[in-house]
């Protein structure tokens, strides 16, 4: 037998099961580090590689979108129909904020703004035409500008980024799906 002290005062255990805890308690740790390690990375890293896309995006679809106007653009893109509150939401900023940015994007015939047949405030969004063509152009160019930066890897250093990527796309949209 022996005696452990934690925080809830001293615990009587066998040896094995003291040693079971200890080993137990250094795995934790150093998962622990690895979990901190992995975040750290992807914090740094994730917003290294969307601003390289982005002004490769922005460059692509010329000189009259904003970054807020792309955004919007790839947010349309991935939820058609789309209220003006989860613009907003989404681009973090205001509802007239995001109006004035949808109402240039609606200018350039980029955006269709139509009003939801029941509800008079409800404003709903989707890509024209045009804008979902000038948005695929910009994300074709920026994909080739990310495959030219790649190309000098190995396919082991490859296989090992889109494992990655797609460990890290799976986590997060069951994270969201969770929410």
């Amino acid at each position: 037998m022996c005696t452990l002290y934690g925080v809830d005062g001293p615990v009587k255990m066998s040896h094995s099961n003291a040693h079971s805890l200890r080993v137990m308690t250094k795995t934790n740790v150093a998962t622990q580090s690895a979990t901190e390690r992995c975040a750290r990375e992807i914090v740094e890293t994730v917003p290294l590689v969307m601003r390289f896309i982005r002004t490769e995006m922005r460059r692509q679809s010329g000189p009259f979108l904003s970054v807020p106007q792309l955004r919007t653009l790839l947010f349309l893109s991935r939820c058609p129909g789309a209220d003006l509150s989860s613009a907003a939401d989404h681009l973090g900023v205001s509802r007239p904020t995001a109006s004035a940015i949808v109402n240039r994007l609606v200018r350039q015939g980029l955006v269709n703004r139509t009003g939801h047949p029941q509800k008079r405030r409800f404003i709903i969004l989707t890509l024209t035409r045009t804008g979902f063509q000038r948005l695929q152009r910009a994300r074709e160019a920026a994909c080739a500008l990310v495959a030219g930066v790649l190309a000098h890897r190995s396919p082991k250093e490859l296989d090992k980024v889109v494992q990655g990527i797609a460990l890290l796309g799976k986590v997060f949209k069951e994270q969201n799906e969770s929410e």
